[in-house]
């Protein structure tokens, strides 16, 4: 446990182990433990503590001892010490102190030059922020409420010559439905229609104007599609207001097609190819009834297959027109979506899943002819029998008809159209015809 090494500066040897005490890793326990051990026998019973108990007053003692004469000797030196640190921390404090006043002052600068200017220029801007979005808002108001009264006009021009109208106006309205739903349809924070949903004033314009007049304008277009017809007696003049009228409708109903929703690369004009396909098969809905029946009453036949001759001449003069359309420019539709399309016969032809109106008027008659002739037969009585009797006459008879119905019609029939009619070849459409109605006479 002695050491002879001075400590604290001494010159006198202590027998005190001061690195043990100091050690960052000592333990009173452990400390205890072997004082008590190397001052007993540990077969004692019981221990001598009072060994090991003076042991440890006497080290306090001599290390009381030692500080007592070190302060002793170092007093002079320890003051010195104290005064020069004191000194030099009243001078420090003196410089703090004028710094800290010096740094309060520039702050109380800053805080009138800059804080609170700040303060008031951000609430100005606040304020001019708030009345940006306001002029925004009202902006955007004001431009709705003039499309909706645009929009009036234009439905007016549309029912302003009776039951002509001006069809043109259905183009115009639809163009400008478009850019109310452009605007109501842009709702996330920073666009065009941020806040109009909040507006009195917007939601009466959709309801009470945009709404009502958006499904005047759609089912006139539909209409105008359902009755589209071109007599054999139609003038080449007829023909061209009958076409014109056609396209205004074919383009609203692109125009009007739902856009929400939809992603661009899978858009399709819903609404046009749906009226498209309900005319044509209200064309073979009445075409197969008119046709059945005739069959049961063979007096009747010509005149069916001429109303069927008719309706197929429709479709082609349909067809005649959407080839000769491009699709027009959709305000809500990337152009990328739309030019893989031609013309509008394109989506039609891929949404019947055919490569021709024609041919899939015959095609479509001929499948639901075959039972109807069959059940015809199977009743049999006098129907029956002169039916079968008149098996060659009938085929001569739809054969005519499919040959016919398959030209375009007269005020269609121009140079263009009469080669591509002579080019075509239509002995599949009159096999599966004739086919359908002779192959159940035997």
């Amino acid at each position: 446990m002695a050491t002879t090494e001075p400590q604290g500066g001494g010159d006198e040897p202590s027998y005190i182990d001061y690195e043990a005490f100091l050690s960052p890793d000592f333990s009173p326990a452990a400390f205890a433990n072997t004082l008590v051990v190397s001052t007993n026998n540990p077969n004692d019973t019981p221990l001598d503590l009072s060994t090991p108990l003076s042991r440890v007053l006497f080290d306090a003692q001599e290390i009381d001892s030692h500080i007592d004469l070190l302060t002793t000797r170092s007093a002079l030196p320890l003051l010195e010490y104290t005064q020069t640190q004191n000194q030099a921390s009243k001078r420090i404090t003196s410089e703090l102190d004028t710094q800290l006043k010096t740094l309060n002052d520039s702050y109380k600068q800053l805080e009138r030059e800059v804080i609170d200017k700040h303060a008031e220029a951000d609430e100005v801007r606040n304020v001019a922020l708030r009345l940006w979005e306001t002029l925004k808002l009202g902006r955007s108001v004001g431009r709705c409420l003039q499309l909706g009264r645009q929009l009036e006009v234009q439905h007016s021009e549309l029912n302003a010559m009776g039951s002509k109208g001006d069809h043109g106006a259905l183009v115009r309205c639809s163009y400008t439905v478009l850019s109310l739903r452009e605007i109501l349809d842009s709702k996330a924070p920073g666009e065009e229609g941020h806040g109009l949903d909040k507006v009195h004033n917007i939601r009466t314009l959709q309801d009470s104007i945009v709404a009502p007049i958006e499904r005047s304008v759609r089912e006139t277009a539909e209409r105008f599609v359902r009755e589209f017809s071109i007599p054999a007696n139609m003038t080449f003049s007829q023909g061209e207001e009958a076409q014109a009228k056609l396209e205004s409708a074919m383009t609203t109903l692109y125009l009007l097609s739902p856009t929400s929703g939809v992603k661009p690369d899978r858009w399709v004009p819903r609404l046009l190819l749906t009226a498209l396909e309900t005319y044509i098969r209200s064309s073979l809905q009445t075409s197969i009834t008119s046709l059945s029946r005739s069959l049961g009453q063979l007096p009747s036949l010509d005149r069916a297959l001429s109303e069927v001759t008719a309706r197929c001449q429709n479709v082609i003069a349909l067809e005649i027109i959407l080839q000769a359309n491009k699709p027009p420019a959709h305000p809500l539709v990337p152009p990328s979506s739309t030019q893989k399309q031609s013309n509008l016969i394109q989506p039609l032809l891929a949404h019947l899943e055919t490569g021709s109106l024609a041919s899939y008027f015959w095609r479509t008659m001929a499948g639901s002819l075959a039972a109807r002739v069959q059940d015809i037969m199977n009743r049999g009585g006098v129907v029956a029998r002169t039916l079968r009797s008149n098996k060659g006459n009938v085929g001569d008879a739809i054969r005519q008809a499919v040959i016919k119905g398959s030209q375009p019609p007269a005020a269609f029939a121009t140079g263009k159209n009469k080669e591509k009619a002579a080019e075509a070849n239509w002995d599949r459409e009159i096999a599966v015809m004739v086919g359908s109605v002779t192959n159940s006479l035997r």
